[in-house]
């Protein structure tokens, strides 16, 4: 493209967007790309700061903004995600369906470290809702060398895509409560709704809560009966701390699941257990989830009703983020509190 001063660029075609700022109220395309610079646009352009703009198209050895920002949108889309059409040198990448997003995070940071190129994105593993923006991408300049664009696409096409939503299944879930003091009525028992609401947004499907004393036997005979009814997840609630009394994940390990940990990086929430029966996870959910109004269960539950198996290193990456700030207006899941990145 050619570059000209205003006064010079009448009757020439405008070879990109150019955007209108009145601080506060407007950000505006106050001109198009394509547009013929008409004697009044003069005037117009100057007030807006512009004393040489680019006329023309980009020659063989460059691509327009729009286009490449377009090309690399559409490359790192996958599967559950969808692209808005160019506008200002910026394409949005948005969710096609409520689910979670999987981010490519070391193919992103790949991405970000090529000059002139520009990739943003929500936090990985952040559950998100139908048409909600998860990503947005646009190249610096006006145009960008083609060789630079290529080697961009390049990173896009080594794995999968960079970003996807994966849909929640609606795993048929089976809530465990133990504690004697439940179990005899002699306390009302509060985590059947909780983990009732809890499993609301991701489609759970409610298959039963059994009440049980701190007995282990009684607590692996009833995971066992729930998985051979059909549970797709097990939820034992209470008894997960270290007092004498507490039942829970000798009962858990007994059913012969494999625990990927017991005691997470993450407050409140860190007595949580996860261990896995086969494909089947068991969560256990320590007393605190009571009274806490986001724990590790919140963080992970997403995770789990989307099918991923969630490994060792998948918690201990928590730590980074895992502190809950205790909010007074709780503002989770838009607060930093388990967005680990990985």
């Amino acid at each position: 493209m050619l570059k000209l001063a205003v006064n010079e660029a009448i009757g020439q075609t405008l070879g990109h967007d150019i955007t209108m700022i009145v601080p506060g109220t407007v950000k505006k395309r106050a001109f198009i790309k394509g547009h013929i610079i008409q004697p009044q646009d003069i005037a117009v352009l100057k007030n807006l700061g512009k004393e040489h703009i680019y006329v023309g198209e980009p020659d063989d050895t460059s691509v327009h903004e729009d286009q490449g920002a377009l090309q690399l949108a559409r490359m790192a889309a996958g599967p559950g995600t969808k692209f808005s059409v160019p506008s200002q040198g910026r394409v949005n990448l948005r969710a096609a369906r409520d689910g979670l997003l999987k981010v490519q995070v070391e193919q992103l940071y790949r991405l970000n470290n090529i000059e002139n190129v520009i990739f943003s994105t929500l936090h990985n593993n952040t559950s998100v809702v139908k048409d909600q923006m998860i990503g947005g991408t646009r190249i610096v300049p006006v145009a960008i060398d083609k060789h630079i664009l290529e080697y961009a696409e390049g990173i896009l096409n080594e794995s999968v895509p960079m970003l996807s939503v994966k849909p929640y299944c609606p795993l048929w879930v089976g809530v465990i409560t133990t504690g004697s003091e439940v179990n005899n009525g002699r306390i009302k028992d509060g985590f059947g709704k909780t983990i009732r609401l809890k499993i609301v947004p991701f489609g759970g499907r409610w298959m039963g809560q059994v009440i049980v004393p701190d007995e282990p036997e009684l607590i692996t005979a009833t995971i066992r009966d729930f998985i051979s009814e059909g549970a797709d997840l097990v939820i034992v609630t209470g008894g997960m701390s270290v007092d004498a009394d507490d039942a829970t994940p000798c009962g858990i390990k007994a059913s012969g699941a494999e625990v990927v940990f017991y005691g997470a990086p993450v407050l409140p929430g860190s007595q949580f257990m996860l261990a896995y029966q086969g494909r089947i996870p068991i969560c256990g959910v320590p007393g605190g989830a009571l009274f806490s109004r986001r724990t590790t269960l919140d963080i992970l539950l997403p995770r789990i009703f989307a099918e991923d198996v969630i490994t060792r290193k998948d918690i201990i990456s928590l730590g980074h983020g895992g502190l809950c700030e205790e909010c007074p207006v709780c503002r989770y899941p838009h607060c930093s509190f388990g967005k680990a990145g990985i």
